[in-house]
């Protein structure tokens, strides 16, 4: 029976995190957004988002955040979340689901602990801002 489910891969679809200027934290922060530089429309598009780890020899986890897209258009981005500066220090879970036609794609996508870091960026494509990717 499991050989018979094909699970297709996702291709030219990640997540980067690009620091922007907050005015209501009046630093800079990181946001999460979800890029679509494939040629196809994303629809029906789920983003669930956690963060765990250890601080301190002590395990933090957080609540699951869910954000639906109608669609992502190809050759696009949508701004998912702020990622709180006191997340920075644990592992930032999104598992993204969505359908190109009648098929369904997911992956989860991980920014590593103190991964998100502004002497590590690189240039994000289509934002063409400064960012972390996650493929």
């Amino acid at each position: 029976m499991k050989k018979d489910i094909i699970i297709p891969e996702v291709e030219n679809v990640f997540l980067a995190a690009v620091q922007e200027w907050s005015d209501d934290f009046m630093e800079k922060v990181w946001y999460a957004y979800l890029v679509n530089d494939s040629d196809f429309n994303l629809d029906s598009v789920m983003v669930v988002s956690k963060a765990f780890g250890t601080i301190d020899g002590e395990m933090k986890k957080t609540s699951i955040l869910r954000h639906a897209f109608v669609e992502v258009p190809s050759v696009s981005v949508v701004k998912i979340e702020l990622v709180e500066k006191s997340l920075l220090a644990l592992n930032n879970e999104f598992m993204v689901t969505f359908f190109i036609g009648n098929t369904l794609y997911d992956k989860k996508f991980i920014f590593k602990a103190n991964s998100l870091d502004e002497n590590k960026t690189e240039e994000v494509p289509i934002l063409f801002v400064e960012g972390i990717m996650v493929k």
